[in-house]
């Protein structure tokens, strides 16, 4: 069972416990981003049985009035067993929910994953004309190319700084650097893209400058935010009328997520701390 202290960056370790809660933030307005715990697989085995997982999920999605959509990580989904494979699992379940009107995320890892994600990106959604999106890493010097490369590709893409610890030579490591390729990344988007442009960002600062890109370009878009980071700004986003979704984890393996959303900022750690100690 999921401990109370964890409920706050987990859905729960079963779908219905995800479902649960992707209908009770649905009833404030926001939209749900599942993603199945579960990465850096090295035989095909564990990558089959998410992906089997994932298909199920599909399946009660479509049949449900449950505002949500899924996300995967290649790594997940057979990338660390080959790219043959990962190619061949992600395909087959992008097919699936196609069929079923179903959107899939594809997420971004660390820099040697990245171009063969963009190409699966691109060939499943040229293939189904959208459903399915792909995130970019502002951290990353290459991705401006990148992104001018999928600005007439169908689907959807997500802007976040990037997360992982890249080297030097490759990626920008000042937090203001950083900060600067996303807004220049936004603003790219925002004038060539139609659409599909999603924010992912907890940074009022680049939100701020998505709804200013908005009224300028006529360009939608939508705001992504973590499960249990700035809830409530979530909430009065989306009674502000913008399109606001929540990636939303669940499953078994929460444990190493859980203490990575601890880490990472100030605030999370104090409330960890202050579930365990009662107060």
């Amino acid at each position: 069972m999921l401990p109370p202290i964890a409920s706050r960056f987990v859905a729960g370790e079963s779908p219905a416990d995800a479902l649960e809660h992707a209908r009770e933030v649905n009833e404030r307005g926001v939209s749900v981003i599942l993603n199945r715990l579960g990465e850096h697989y090295d035989e095909r085995g564990p990558a089959e049985d998410d992906a089997a997982a994932y298909r199920d999920l599909v399946e009660e999605l479509a049949n449900t009035d449950v505002d949500a959509c899924i996300s995967i990580k290649p790594s997940q989904l057979g990338l660390d067993v080959g790219d043959d494979t990962f190619r061949e699992l992600v395909t087959d379940l992008v097919d699936h929910a196609a069929d079923r009107d179903v959107f899939v995320w594809i997420d971004m890892e660390d820099h040697p994953t990245t171009d063969v994600t963009l190409d699966v990106f691109c060939d499943l959604a040229r293939k189904h004309d959208g459903g399915v999106g792909v995130c970019v890493q502002a951290n990353l010097e290459r991705t401006r190319a990148d992104v001018e490369r999928l600005a007439d590709v169908p689907g959807k893409v997500r802007f976040v700084k990037g997360a992982y610890d890249e080297p030097a030579s490759i990626a920008y490591k000042d937090k203001a650097r950083v900060d600067e390729a996303y807004r220049e990344l936004l603003e790219y988007a925002f004038e060539h893209f139609d659409g599909g442009i999603a924010v992912g960002s907890h940074d009022p600062e680049m939100i701020d400058l998505a709804k200013r890109l908005h009224d300028e370009h006529g360009t939608d878009f939508e705001i992504q935010m973590l499960m249990g980071v700035r809830t409530d700004a979530q909430f009065d986003l989306a009674a502000e009328g913008y399109d606001v979704w929540q990636y939303a984890p669940y499953g078994g393996k929460w444990l190493s997520y859980f203490w990575r959303r601890v880490r990472e900022r100030k605030e999370n750690l104090l409330f960890a701390l202050r579930a365990v100690v009662g107060r």
